[in-house]
């Protein structure tokens, strides 16, 4: 049988290192927060070739908004498209912006215009924070109802380390921290939460019919039981998520790779971080006593 519980400074190793680079990231680069949180325009247009982001720059700068402005190419298949995220810009300067790109390109077509202001940015981003939150006490509840403390207290660590894993990968990638990003966030906690649950229940049986073996050999043993289960569910809806992310709209890609980063996390988690950590505590328990 294989022995994963036994190499769990392995696994704490490994976790360490890579929320640490992440956390490296993030104090350096900080996260790149969207207009829902930070407040702003934002202005996509299309047009009928493709407009590199340095021309669109070059255009911005003439009016002289590309100082507070970022352009990004759309990566919807088949649109020649460009999203420009900028500072809150008045009717008479969205107006400015679309005519000196018609200028520039007289096929340029307006596709959308969302404004948010900073209040509403600021509530926004309140609100996720709380959500977070909110669903993590949940969380402790019901585990220490349906195990006991340890077992809620674990689960929120393993969370923990899920979601600053993708928030680690997001500083580094330097992708924007959106309302669909929050999304994916609570999405990776409930799948996460959920995988972890299957093994513990798994714990608790053993712990009924292996009463006499000790906690760390009937751990692993649950863990070696699920781990099928837990590969073959988490390989069907990467594969899935993966296959939106690559083929899907450009609306989607930050939900989408949120959510691809995050169930990896989730998986690994729950497997190599959830019930070692368990393992270390009793163990430490019993010691003391």
């Amino acid at each position: 049988m294989m022995d994963i519980l036994g190499k769990r400074n392995i696994w704490y190793a490994l976790s360490i290192t890579i929320l640490v680079i992440g956390l490296i990231f993030l104090a350096i680069n900080g996260l790149n927060f969207g207009i829902d949180f930070q407040g702003g325009s934002l202005l996509e247009f299309k047009f009928d070739h493709e407009v590199s982001n340095q021309e669109v720059r070059n255009v911005l700068s003439d009016i002289n908004i590309a100082e507070d402005s970022k352009v990004q190419q759309t990566e919807t298949e088949g649109i020649n498209g460009t999203l420009i995220r900028s500072k809150e810009l008045s009717t008479q300067e969205i107006v400015e912006v679309e005519e000196a790109l018609r200028d520039q390109f007289p096929s340029t077509e307006m596709l959308r215009t969302q404004m948010v202001g900073p209040t509403i940015g600021q509530e926004l981003r309140t609100k996720a924070l709380l959500a977070l939150l909110i669903a993590s006490i949940a969380i402790v509840l019901y585990i220490s109802v349906r195990f006991e403390f340890r077992f809620a207290i674990v689960s929120i660590i393993t969370l923990m380390h899920d979601v600053l894993i993708v928030l680690g990968i997001f500083a580094i990638l330097g992708r924007e921290i959106n309302t669909p990003f929050v999304a994916a966030l609570l999405t990776i906690i409930g799948y996460s939460i959920n995988d972890t649950i299957v093994i513990f229940d798994r714990i608790r049986e053993n712990m009924k019919m292996m009463h006499k073996t000790g906690f760390e050999k009937l751990a692993n043993q649950a863990v070696v039981d699920t781990l099928p289960r837990s590969i073959n569910t988490s390989l069907t809806t990467l594969i899935t998520i993966l296959a939106i992310y690559l083929f899907g709209g450009a609306s989607i890609k930050i939900f989408m790779l949120a959510l691809f980063i995050g169930m990896f996390a989730g998986t690994y988690s729950s497997i190599f971080v959830a019930s070692p950590l368990l393992v270390t505590w009793t163990n430490r328990v019993k010691n003391k006593k």
